[in-house]
């Protein structure tokens, strides 16, 4: 499977805490300086790449004088305040070195929770990648809670790579990749290097983080992996102190552990619906309707039986047999009371019924999910 990161045209890039700041030392200019090399040589193959860079509040602790990271959330969102600045301009001069240019993205679990936030933080990355910036993403420790953050920058990098739909998942580490066990209890642990991410039997392998300064550890780069190859892309984890480590995985060079994902990649759309947690309404169907969903059919207004819901166009909605069970869920075209005055009527009717048309279907197979 290595060789399928030989062809792989795009490319996210995440680095640790660990390796960013030399283990809590401060930023590791030398080493972002590098990355950025290994970087615009990848650029010029004409790959495209995102960074997912952790760092900033171990850098804030650094500038602030703090030895030990904080368990208190307004600590944390200030230390990552200060840090975000010294982190952007460290990576804004590294590439600037090499003729790129860099954006600093922040992002949070609502960010892409939110399907209007979510296409407009696609739509910008796919952008600034189109004019050849690289793009510079953490979570935005500065406004994160409890509620919307995401844990960790492994579970970001996986959910970008899912955003942009990545081809691979790179993950730089203090670890030369995933061990048969922890490396540092057991000196018999040997190095697995090529793996299939879904396999559940990796996560009992993998110890916690490995430093003061990391939020993450093995296990939640193996969720990552689980989460990327859902999209399709593969994940590799690599010690980010090897000499030219991006360069080496880029080529197909058995370097630290490839997680590759074989199972059918969803379109980024239908994904992102089947991920989501919070429907805006429910479309009750008849059994025609449901047949026809079952069969990889459109649905049309005229199966709608009842809708539930207040909801503008392009929500998710549910959709569900009599019984209240979930079929599918897709993006409606009409609001809710759009929605309601065109249900269980022909798409001839649409014009009649609302004063014009926009789509002939409520919700068109290529934004439906099946369940």
């Amino acid at each position: 499977m290595r060789h399928t990161i030989r062809s792989a045209r795009r490319l996210v890039v995440k680095v640790g805490s660990a390796l960013v700041t030399n283990n809590g030392e401060g930023l590791d200019r030398a080493a972002i300086a590098d990355w950025a090399r290994q970087i615009a040589a990848l650029r010029a193959e004409g790959r495209e790449i995102v960074m997912v860079s952790s760092g900033a509040i171990a850098e804030g602790m650094q500038r602030l004088g703090w030895a030990t990271r904080p368990a208190e959330t307004h600590a944390l969102q200030a230390a990552a305040a200060v840090g975000q600045m010294g982190l952007a301009q460290a990576y804004e001069g590294a590439f600037s070195q090499f003729g790129l240019k860099t954006a600093q993205i922040l992002l949070t679990h609502a960010d892409l929770a939110d399907r209007l936030r979510y296409l407009n933080a696609r739509t910008t990355l796919s952008t600034l990648l189109g004019l050849g910036v690289v793009p510079i993403i953490n979570e935005n420790d500065t406004v994160v809670t409890d509620e919307i953050k995401f844990g960790d920058n492994d579970t970001l990098g996986a959910l970008v790579a899912n955003l942009i739909e990545a081809d691979a998942l790179i993950i730089l580490t203090d670890q030369k990749g995933l061990y048969t066990a922890d490396p540092r209890k057991d000196p018999n642990a040997t190095l697995i290097s090529e793996g299939q991410a879904e396999d559940s039997a990796y996560e009992a392998m993998a110890g916690g983080a490995g430093t003061g300064i990391s939020r993450g550890g093995m296990i939640t780069k193996i969720r990552a992996a689980q989460r990327a190859a859902s999209s399709g892309a593969h994940t590799l984890i690599a010690s980010g102190r090897e000499t030219d480590p991006l360069l080496r995985l880029a080529t197909g060079e058995a370097l630290g552990t490839l997680l590759y994902a074989s199972s059918t990649p969803l379109a980024a759309r239908k994904q992102w619906m089947a991920d989501h947690l919070q429907l805006a309404g429910t479309l009750t169907l008849d059994n025609g309707a449901i047949k026809a969903l079952m069969g990889g059919a459109s649905l049309l207004p005229v199966g709608v039986v009842s809708v539930e819901g207040d909801f503008g166009r392009g929500a998710v909605v549910a959709c569900c047999d009599p019984q209240g069970n979930e079929i599918a869920r897709g993006l409606v075209n009409y609001d809710s009371t759009e929605t309601r005055r065109i249900a269980h009527h022909g798409s001839g009717d649409i014009e009649a019924l609302l004063g014009y048309v926009d789509e002939v279907e409520l919700i068109h197979r290529d934004n439906l999910v099946v369940r």
